[in-house]
């Protein structure tokens, strides 16, 4: 058989897991996107014969280096790091940078090849990339996070530019992190450039990039109901996660009508049924981002709610749900308890917290489903938006910024009904969203030729 002749979806993943092994992430989430796109490019020789699927499921480059770093009581300490260039057909690699004990090579495989679509999808000229650490943020002083972060940066620097890579934020990677990386790539290149997003407005940051992820997944939320003539005005919304996202995701439903129910962390999730309105999020805010506590705090602060240690919020009733924690949190019976519960919709708010097992109960179910890629686009939107204003030398007003996430989040899902439009009264968003992003970027891998 010729390299060049086609192949089945289960011979494509068994040579993607033989060229991978010991990476289940990165071949669930190319399994994800192929279960789609192998129906899209059937009668489409020059995707074939060109291997652009197989292209893409091999990532440009991976850079693994070594972080040593000293803490506070003397001691050195050595962690890995990555950055994975996994393609820039239609744009420098960009992507965040994750500080997690989970951090793998796996992880940030799967996230840079979901990042590379998820870019397409906004329209702005971004390829796909991820980075990170298997160090923890938690419990360390913030010069001890310093160190660490100079460190990192310290290798990374060669392999990133503002026409190259430019790194972003992520899980344990916030403004603290973004500042003193920054710090130390201008000490080491003299160079004051958009090398990294998420900065801080006083050296070239963005308005709203904070809130961005996390209300683009709520606009994405507020235009698949609109399809079904309906918005967030009185629905119950069960919320995973504490941080960025997932507090944002909350003020905006909040702020659209909506009431939410739960929010969670590692350690387990709360329930708060008199709804947790915009003042309590202020207080998780606050209580997460200054003395960096748990979530199981807030019942001391509001106690009629309650605290269910080591589960996720996915059993509680509710309308609409925003997982917006972490990859994989959000398993097959969980989707079942979900639908069995009348929930009719799910914006994803983090990358890939649906397994597969759950992507096929709600696509079987029917509901309106928003995968990460699509829902949770509007942080790098932003994080696109700031780089245009850092090659300009300029800042832009937050009404722009406010209108052009609307803008970005509002083509997203129609490039998504494009695609996925199964029948007047369903929308594949899983199909629309991995194919309008693989087209984008495979046209433009077809117009370079081999390289």
């Amino acid at each position: 058989m010729a390299i060049t002749d086609h192949v089945d979806l289960p011979t494509f993943m068994e040579g993607v897991r033989k060229r991978n092994p010991g990476q289940p992430e990165f071949c669930q989430a190319v399994q994800e996107v192929s279960e789609d796109i192998f129906d899209f490019i059937e009668d489409k020789e020059a995707y074939h014969s060109q291997q652009i699927l197989r292209r893409i499921a091999e990532p440009d480059r991976i850079i693994s280096f070594r972080v040593c770093w000293e803490d506070d009581a003397g001691n050195i300490r050595v962690q890995r790091g990555w950055r994975v260039q996994n393609n820039n057909a239609i744009g420098p690699y960009k992507g965040g940078i994750r500080f997690h004990p989970s951090v793998t090579e796996s992880v940030l495989k799967f996230l840079a090849f979901e990042q590379t679509f998820k870019n397409a999808l906004t329209g702005l000229p971004m390829g796909g990339g991820k980075g990170g650490a298997n160090f923890n943020p938690k419990g360390k002083s913030d010069r001890e996070v310093m160190r660490f972060c100079q460190s990192f940066m310290t290798e990374l620097y060669r392999h990133v530019g503002a026409d190259v890579d430019v790194p972003a934020g992520d899980i344990g990677v916030g403004a603290r992190e973004i500042g003193y990386m920054f710090g130390q790539y201008k000490r080491i290149t003299n160079q004051f450039t958009g090398v990294l997003t998420g900065k801080g407005l006083e050296y070239g940051g963005s308005l709203i990039r904070p809130e961005a992820t996390g209300y683009g997944a709520t606009y994405f939320l507020q235009n698949m109901l609109a399809t079904r003539g309906r918005d967030l005005t009185g629905l119950n919304a069960v919320i995973s996660g504490s941080g960025n996202v997932a507090t944002h995701a909350a003020e905006k439903v909040t702020q659209l009508g909506g009431k939410v129910l739960t929010l969670s962390d590692s350690a387990g999730f709360i329930h708060d049924p008199d709804g947790i309105d915009l003042e309590k999020i202020d207080w998780v805010k606050h209580h997460k981002t200054h003395t960096r506590g748990r979530i199981s705090d807030y019942v001391a602060q509001y106690p009629r709610a309650s605290f269910t240690a080591g589960k996720t919020p996915w059993g509680v009733p509710c309308d609409v749900a925003l997982p917006c924690a972490t990859q994989n949190e959000l398993l097959g019976d969980d989707a079942r308890a979900l639908v069995a519960n009348g929930c009719f919709a799910v914006s994803e708010g983090a990358n890939m917290p649906t397994d597969l097992a759950g992507v096929h109960v709600f696509k079987d179910a029917r509901i309106l489903f928003a995968p990460g890629k699509a829902a949770n686009a509007g942080g790098v939107a932003v994080s696109g938006l700031e780089m245009s204003q850092n090659s300009e030398r300029r800042s832009w007003k937050e009404a722009e910024l406010q209108q052009l996430l609307l803008d970005i989040m509002a083509g997203i899902h129609e490039s998504c009904l494009r695609y996925g439009r199964v029948s007047d009264d369903y929308v594949d968003y899983v199909k629309g969203a991995n194919i309008a992003g693989f087209k984008k970027v495979a046209d433009a891998m077809l117009a370079y030729g081999v390289v």
